[in-house]
């Protein structure tokens, strides 16, 4: 779950992370007021779950409060990436003398988190990642070894932070640390993290992803959670309480199981295919969780074939057969669909699919062939 900037400053400060003073305003009046307030000049900046703001005009210096009102009834209501702005936050500006980045996320590969930070401040990381990664320092923590203070001036040092800020920086990236444990985030980013002429390390921006596997851990972030910050689909399958995670391929897939359906999408590329979503139903296959899923993925008009691979356990195939036929006559397929059932009387389940226009399979492999020969409109 994303966080607004204004929101993640909020835990930051929690965590003795500085940042400047600011309000939030979804009215241009209320801006200018805070304006007032602060003391200008101010920084006026849209509130939105995507990245580029300022390339796409949504933050403005206000050296006034009158400006503050302008800047903010210009970006109030601007559309940024397919989405509208509805707050702004209203800060101090800070003058830099040197801009640097700052984060920690997970590192995949390495079963680990990852801390970064980089002199690079100010620019998108993944640039200087695919340009000048040797500007980018790492160093690769376990949480239950913690992250020491040795290791964070080290760090920022070789991150090249001027050396008097070196110990300051270091506090700063620590406390960024104890935060992403303790909140459980997935991503903990400050760009720019700047460094101010009186010496000052203050997270200029913030970006915080909650992992949404944690949140009954916080209980007090799930009325934080915002649809907007979806894809329309995604937006979609959150309502209607089904896993889904929108792909750019034309096969669409759904199955029973996180593993079973990361291993169908794997299966489809060995054949030369793109999945269209990754979605999961659960342990079991109820007529009304399918129909659903059915239904969700005919809103995507890319999709040209569906592939159902369910594994049966304690659910029988041969019922999960019935009620993949009752959700697909209820909904209208209008695609190609391939089912590949296993377990609990799967040559059943099969049995009754073949009585219709469904496609079956007895394997994984054999399913994705079908399923991509069919979306590309071939024979199965």
């Amino acid at each position: 779950m994303k966080l607004h900037e204004y929101q993640a400053k909020r835990i930051m400060r929690r965590y003795g992370v500085r940042t400047p003073r600011g309000e939030v305003a979804s009215a241009s009046d209320e801006a200018g007021e805070i304006a007032a307030r602060l003391g200008c000049p101010v920084a006026v900046k849209a509130q939105v779950h995507v990245g580029g703001r300022g390339k796409a005009g949504g933050i403005a210096v206000a050296a006034t409060p009158d400006e503050a009102d302008l800047a903010a009834s210009r970006i109030l209501g601007m559309d940024i990436k397919g989405l509208t702005v509805t707050r702004v936050l209203v800060e101090e500006a800070v003058k830099a003398a040197r801009e640097y980045y700052a984060g920690i996320t997970i590192d995949r590969a390495r079963r680990s988190i990852v801390v970064m930070a980089s002199r690079e401040g100010g620019v998108d990381i993944e640039e200087v990642a695919a340009r000048a990664p040797e500007k980018i320092a790492r160093v690769w923590v376990s949480p239950r070894a913690g992250f020491q203070p040795w290791e964070a001036r080290s760090l920022a040092l070789a991150a090249g932070f001027e050396r008097r800020a070196v110990g300051a920086a270091g506090a700063f990236i620590a406390s960024l640390f104890r935060l992403f444990v303790q909140e459980d985030a997935a991503l903990a980013e400050v760009n720019p993290l700047m460094l101010s002429e009186d010496g000052q390390v203050i997270a200029a921006d913030a970006k915080i992803t909650i992992d949404d596997n944690a949140l009954m851990r916080h209980p007090e972030y799930r009325a934080l959670s915002e649809e907007d910050s979806d894809d329309e689909l995604e937006r979609e399958a959150h309502r209607r309480g089904l896993t889904y995670v929108k792909l750019d391929g034309d096969v669409g897939v759904i199955g029973n199981g996180a593993g079973l359906v990361m291993a169908t999408l794997d299966a489809i590329s060995a054949e030369d295919g793109r999945a269209a979503n990754f979605l999961d139903i659960g342990g079991g296959a109820r007529a009304d969780v399918v129909r659903n899923a059915l239904e969700l993925i005919l809103m995507d008009n890319r999709v040209k074939a569906i592939l159902i691979n369910v594994f049966g356990g304690i659910t029988r195939c041969d019922e999960v057969a019935s009620g993949l036929l009752a959700a697909a006559g209820s909904v209208g397929v209008r695609v190609p669909m391939v089912v590949r059932l296993a377990g609990t009387r799967e040559e059943d389940g099969r049995a009754l699919l073949r009585k219709t226009q469904v496609a079956t399979a007895e394997g994984m492999a054999d399913a994705a062939r079908q399923a991509v020969a069919l979306a590309s409109g071939g024979v199965k």
